[in-house]
């Protein structure tokens, strides 16, 4: 009887333990699922990863992509900005409109890098009043001045294919983010001002030593090998941004290279001090390139962003403490 007793038990531990195990398996099998992503990151890119319950902010899956021409429009955009250059730079098979870079030169990894200068929020702000124009913009209008200013071109007529194929993609980028919501990991992230100028000579050194041997000792880039595209955009010089784009404030410079620079970097794991990244700031916005007319910007000078580096301002603050600091928040 006792030994009955003993085999049943027995025979039930040894069925929880079946039991056990398998659930184990199925839920090694679940978490191995969830680990698959909805579509390989691009080649040669770093996927940011958020600490455990880090609500970090991701681009929609690709499986989200519709059928049909919407879902066409959307690819065509998302190749237009990957690969501007072979579309719309000085050798474009559509247009040759725009210098040689690629929108994804500033918005990484086609706008999807969680603060690499991503499109998470452009579709739900637009159309929004900007204090540069004395406007209300349009999502065209912010596309039409990337074009303007960090691809030193022309924009795409609006009624374009093209134009309407870069809207649709960056809509899509951004559609699960809530109007009024910013998600953690838009943008550019932010680094607190420094107590002293930034300092293009020290910024030199930091150049030479993490940024020079992808673009160049003149900060020229370097080109594919049918010289159409760059496969390292250049940091100044006649093919670079203009003095009017976004990445020519120091504020957004040192912010985005911190947090993605050298390539492959990510904000999880910065490589540069935050004085080394306001330094090669300075350094490379020191640098020649193209100028821009910006005379018509900035109607109301008290709304200049404090590192915006042309004047007049509506404060005692020199133009050469705009550029480069130390800065005082208006």
């Amino acid at each position: 009887m006792e030994t009955t007793k003993i085999q049943r038990y027995k025979r039930i531990i040894s069925g929880v333990l079946c039991c056990l195990v398998l659930l184990g398996l199925v839920t090694g099998i679940e978490t191995f699922l969830l680990m698959i992503p909805d579509h390989p990151p691009n080649q040669g890119t770093t996927v940011a990863a958020a600490a455990p319950g880090d609500p970090l902010w991701q681009p929609p899956p690709a499986k989200s992509i519709p059928a049909g021409p919407k879902g066409e429009s959307i690819l065509y955009g998302q190749s237009l900005i990957r690969q501007t250059a072979q579309y719309l730079g000085p050798k474009g098979s559509v247009l040759k409109i725009s210098n040689g870079m690629n929108c994804q030169n500033c918005h990484l990894e086609a706008g999807t890098k969680p603060f690499g200068n991503n499109y998470s929020l452009a579709a739900v702000t637009y159309p929004k009043f900007r204090a540069r124009s004395n406007s209300v913009e349009t999502l065209y209008k912010r596309i039409s001045d990337c074009f303007e200013r960090s691809l030193n071109g022309k924009a795409p007529d609006t009624a374009s294919r093209e134009m309407m194929a870069i809207r649709d993609y960056i809509e899509w980028v951004g559609s699960g983010v809530t109007k009024g919501e910013k998600p953690k990991g838009s943008g550019i992230k932010s680094l607190p001002f420094m107590s002293r100028p930034a300092n293009p000579g020290n910024g030199a050194k930091v150049y030479r030593q993490q940024c020079q041997s992808c673009h160049g000792a003149h900060g020229e880039g370097v080109k594919d090998a049918e010289g159409i595209a760059f496969v390292y955009p250049p940091l100044w010089g006649p093919e670079s941004y203009n003095d009017g784009a976004g990445l020519y404030r120091l504020s957004k410079f040192a912010g985005y290279v911190k947090y993605n620079m050298p390539y492959g970097t990510d904000y999880t794991a910065p490589v540069l001090k935050d004085e080394e990244a306001w330094d090669v700031a300075a350094f490379v916005n020191s640098q020649p390139r193209p100028h821009k007319d910006q005379t018509a910007d900035w109607k109301d000078i008290k709304q200049k962003p404090v590192d915006f580096p042309f004047g007049p301002y509506a404060d005692n603050l020199t133009e050469e403490q705009h550029k480069y600091g130390p800065f005082k928040k208006n």
